[in-house]
C-alpha cells in the first residue's frame, strides 16, 4: 500500500527535521549564551528543547518500531 508508506516516510521526515532543528537551537545555546539576552536562565532553555527533542526522538521510536515493517520497506526501497 504505497499510501501508507508515504505517510510513514512524511512522518519519518517531519520528526526528523524537528530532531534537526531543536539539536541546532541547543548546539547555538551552548556556544552562543554569553549573547543570548532573551535566554536569562540558560539551563531552563536547554532543558526545554531538550525535552522537546526527546519528545521527537520518542515518537520517531515508537513509529519504526511498531509501524515500519522491514520486509516491505525494503521492498519499496528496491522499487525506487
Amino acid at each position: 500500500m504505497r499510501g501508507r508508506t508515504d505517510l510513514i516516510d512524511a512522518l519519518t521526515k517531519y520528526f526528523e527535521g524537528h530532531i534537526a532543528k531543536h539539536k541546532v537551537n541547543i548546539s547555538n545555546l551552548l556556544d552562543n549564551h554569553v549573547a543570548i539576552a532573551e535566554h536569562p536562565d540558560i539551563v531552563e532553555t536547554l532543558d526545554k528543547e531538550l525535552d522537546i527533542m526527546s519528545s521527537y526522538e520518542d515518537k520517531l521510536s515508537v513509529l519504526k518500531k511498531y509501524f515500519v515493517d522491514k520486509e516491505t520497506n525494503t521492498k519499496e526501497l528496491l522499487r525506487d
